[in-house]
């Protein structure tokens, strides 16, 4: 039951990106909204997560880990609720809750799992991952499909429903948030005590560049191919594709990333395979092609983001170091990630085009796998004594 439930809540942590990105043109055309407000709307609950993941290790000590995922999906869930209402204002405040609530699943789920699952790790963040992708494909591809099938095109409303994946979360995990009490132990360290680990660092900066290329997919993939000449409902189900085959991707990685020596040459590839798939959907032509570019872009991401969340376990000698070097991974990592889609909004505004997002993937790419190359060494992190 327990594996269920934390399954299930992994699944609420991507539906407010995946599905906000397929309807962008049009919030942008109802709302006035610039390309640069667009990328401020992506970007917000990016920042979110960066954050609010920095103080959940405090929180979770103080309250319980289970007691505080209970409140996270209760933020998610107002947070997608919010957004039937269509206003601009309420979309800003939505993105602020549900981020601050996914902020704190990413950062305790793994924690929960090396705590509760110590023998099946990597099965276990393998379907933690499966979980988290399978939301965002399920996001992007059925967004579209209800706003025009079951909702008379009215977007507000197709982005809310996903509000009901959290409920139902909120059912089930309620009785085991109640039962549950906090966990003190003199072992807990400051989050603080892994500033000075230059592993805490490039695990770090791994998970931020990854997150900063899948939040630039999940954010402006769509609009850039809608721009490129592809219908909504088509980018919608290139990028539903891309994020599917991440499930694959993310299934495989933990168990793969487990035997060997070390994932330097792992992190490497994976960082080749998206800047070469990115660039192919970019200026490649428009027919099958395109569909191979987006599942080659789907494995290289979807084995990118399994890889950083199974470092942050694999270079932690325990739970308190898990979840000292998830908050810091998760926290900076998603500021960091943050920069992304709000910079091509930004390059959007500035040339009238899409096509310089080229130039910023290579170097995010690029510094993504010398970012990977160090994190990979099979080495802990050691947090500093006080």
């Amino acid at each position: 039951m327990l594996a269920l439930s934390l399954i299930l809540i992994a699944c609420n942590l991507r539906p407010v990106f995946g599905s906000l990105s397929v309807v962008l043109p049009e919030i942008m055309r109802d709302t006035g909204l610039s390309s640069t407000g667009a990328s401020m709307l992506t970007t917000l609950p990016i920042l979110c997560l960066g954050l609010f993941s920095l103080p959940t290790p405090a929180l979770a000590r103080r309250f319980g880990a289970e007691r505080v995922l209970l409140l996270a999906l209760l933020l998610i869930a107002g947070g997608t609720l919010l957004r039937a209402t269509g206003e601009l204002f309420a979309l800003f405040i939505s993105a602020i809750l549900a981020g601050a609530g996914i902020a704190m699943g990413n950062v305790l789920l793994p924690s929960l799992i090396k705590r509760s699952f110590p023998l099946k790790v990597a099965l276990m963040m393998g379907l933690y991952t499966l979980a988290v992708c399978g939301g965002a494909s399920a996001s992007a591809a059925f967004t579209v499909p209800m706003k025009m099938h079951w909702f008379d095109n009215a977007w507000p409303y197709a982005l809310a429903v996903w509000a009901v994946l959290a409920v139902i979360a909120i059912v089930i995990w309620a009785p085991q948030a109640a039962a549950a009490k906090p966990i003190t132990t003199d072992a807990a360290a400051r989050a603080g005590s892994l500033n000075r680990s230059a592993l805490a660092w490039q695990v770090t900066f791994f998970m931020g560049l990854q997150s900063a290329l899948a939040y630039i997919v999940m954010g402006w993939l769509a609009p850039i191919l809608r721009e490129r000449g592809i219908d909504s409902a088509t980018a919608g189900y290139l990028v539903a594709v891309s994020i599917l085959v991440q499930l694959v991707a993310c299934l495989l990685t933990p168990p793969l990333a487990a035997r060997l020596k070390d994932q330097r040459g792992f992190a490497l590839a994976l960082s080749v395979m998206i800047l070469a798939a990115f660039l192919g959907m970019l200026w490649g032509p428009l027919d099958a092609p395109m569909w191979l570019w987006a599942v080659v872009l789907g494995m290289g991401q979807g084995g990118a983001f399994a890889l950083a969340l199974s470092l942050i376990v694999m270079r932690s000698g325990n739970m308190q170091v898990t979840a000292q070097l998830s908050a810091m991974a998760q926290g900076w990592g998603y500021v960091l990630a943050a920069w992304g889609p709000l910079l091509v909004g930004l390059l959007h505004d500035m040339t009238g085009s899409y096509m310089p997002t080229a130039t910023l993937v290579i170097v995010l790419c690029l510094a993504c796998a010398v970012a990977g190359w160090g994190a990979g060494r099979n080495l802990l992190v050691k947090p500093a004594q006080s």
